[in-house]
């Protein structure tokens, strides 16, 4: 009798269990299901100096960015705008304070492991005034599997107002962590190849560490790139060992 009443808990026991982890997976279920297909997204930022591929684009000042994403969920396809205020087109001799970026792809897995992101994105600097102009256009191509991730990015114009510069190539690679309750550890290192402009290719670095404390995410970081090419008009190097604070919101 005492073992028909133990199998009975037992029996009584898995089958709590299996319905429990049922009610779980229907849940989780319906939470996937509930997601639209169609999502709009917005973001703020302020950052202590905008820095964009290791080089200072605000003179090692501040700067105000945000944007707009749009994602269509059953198919991958994205497309978005993003803006920042910039000084780096008029220490080069033209004129303008925007930075306008357009953009548009896909984002998809190969296998369970392994998320690819293939699109193209269009940098605009409103009366740039440069020549050739600022205004460039890069087609890029993403793979990732867990924290790591590798990018390449391919000018089809001249680079950011470089002569003859088309063709040009930035490799990067990334990996991101979670080291304690929500603070994640950044590491990247980068190599920006310009086309015919060999003294103005580099490499820079980047370590730093973010997390998101619902009313904003905050990120610290320590940027450097190898180039003494990035100068502002009084000769401090917009390349040069910095520590970037960025406090941004997405809703």
């Amino acid at each position: 009798m005492k073992s028909l009443t133990k199998n009975l808990t037992l029996a009584a026991a898995l089958t709590l269990a299996f319905a429990s982890f049922g009610a779980v997976s229907a849940h989780a279920e319906e939470a996937a299901a509930a997601k639209p297909d169609n999502e709009v997204s917005y973001n703020v930022a302020l950052t202590s100096d905008y820095r964009f591929r290791g080089i200072s684009q605000s003179r090692l000042n501040p700067a105000l960015q945000g944007g707009a994403d749009y994602t269509h969920n059953p198919s991958g396809f994205y497309a978005g705008t993003w803006l920042s205020t910039i000084k780096w087109t008029k220490d080069a001799g033209g004129d303008g304070d925007i930075e306008w970026d357009i953009y548009g792809g896909k984002r998809g897995e190969i296998s369970k492991d392994i998320a690819y992101d293939v699109g193209g994105l269009y940098y605009f600097y409103p009366s740039n005034g440069l020549h050739p102009s600022a205004n460039t256009f890069e087609l890029y191509g993403q793979l990732a599997a867990g924290p790591f991730s590798v990018k390449y990015s391919h000018s089809t114009t001249n680079l950011f107002g470089f002569v003859d510069s088309k063709n040009s190539g930035y490799l990067e690679a990334a990996f991101t962590y979670d080291v304690y309750d929500g603070y994640n550890l950044g590491m990247h290192i980068g190599h920006q190849n310009v086309k015919n402009n060999g003294a103005s290719s580099y490499s820079d670095y980047k370590v730093g560490v973010s997390k998101d404390f619902g009313f904003a995410t905050v990120a610290l970081a320590a940027v450097y790139a190898d180039s003494n090419a990035y100068v502002t008009p009084a000769g401090k190097s917009t390349a040069k060992t910095g520590a970037v604070l960025t406090i941004s919101k997405t809703f």
